[in-house]
């Protein structure tokens, strides 16, 4: 099952919006990290930065095909080997990924998704004690050139909310990243 609006732009276009290392490091992901997912890793543009910057590897997840064998192929041209690429239904199914196996989690434009708690709450349950979810979406702004529709996509508030009903606490309750996104970042207390 695809997330609602999950149509992705053009690659060109989209990397437009963003710097994906100085992202990274406003929400806290350093070299102490070890084991980072990334769910929904569509082209890989976070993908590759988070793994030249942690200590260990990336799981980058995507439901569609396509997106993954563009990811799977920039991770063969990086020549990084601390990343892993999969295809998953991970709306309908989870991540497949055991309990506590995660330190840090990369959601990046996808809690507009039917189910963002239970989304979150996955997030959750593959994350340590101490480890932090990341959070990037499109700011609440009919003007954005992109993005989901206003029905579904979510204000920081929004976010926020569901991020505590998933059991996390907020680290960081705001990060502009401008021109068109905000960040979000949690903590799994224990």
């Amino acid at each position: 099952m695809k997330t609602r609006e999950s149509g992705m732009p053009d690659e060109v276009f989209w990397t437009s919006f963003f710097q994906p290392a100085e992202i990274l490091n406003k929400l806290g992901l350093d070299s102490s990290y070890r084991n980072v997912v990334d769910i929904g890793c569509g082209y890989g543009i976070f993908t590759i930065p988070a793994a030249q910057i942690i200590s260990g590897s990336v799981i980058a997840i995507d439901i569609e095909e396509q997106m993954v064998e563009r990811c799977q192929k920039k991770v063969d041209e990086s020549g990084l080997l601390n990343i892993t690429v999969q295809q998953r239904d991970f709306v309908a199914n989870g991540t497949g990924l055991t309990d506590k196996s995660a330190n840090f989690v990369m959601l990046f434009n996808i809690l507009h998704a039917e189910d963002p708690v239970g989304l979150l709450r996955e997030t959750w349950r593959i994350l340590q004690p101490g480890g932090k979810v990341g959070i990037i979406h499109w700011n609440y702004d009919p003007t954005t050139p992109r993005g989901p529709s206003m029905e579904i996509r979510p204000r920081p508030e929004q976010i926020q909310e569901w991020l505590q009903r998933a059991g996390f606490s907020l680290v960081e309750h705001l990060i502009d990243l401008p021109p068109y996104h905000y960040g979000v970042v949690g903590l799994k207390l224990n």
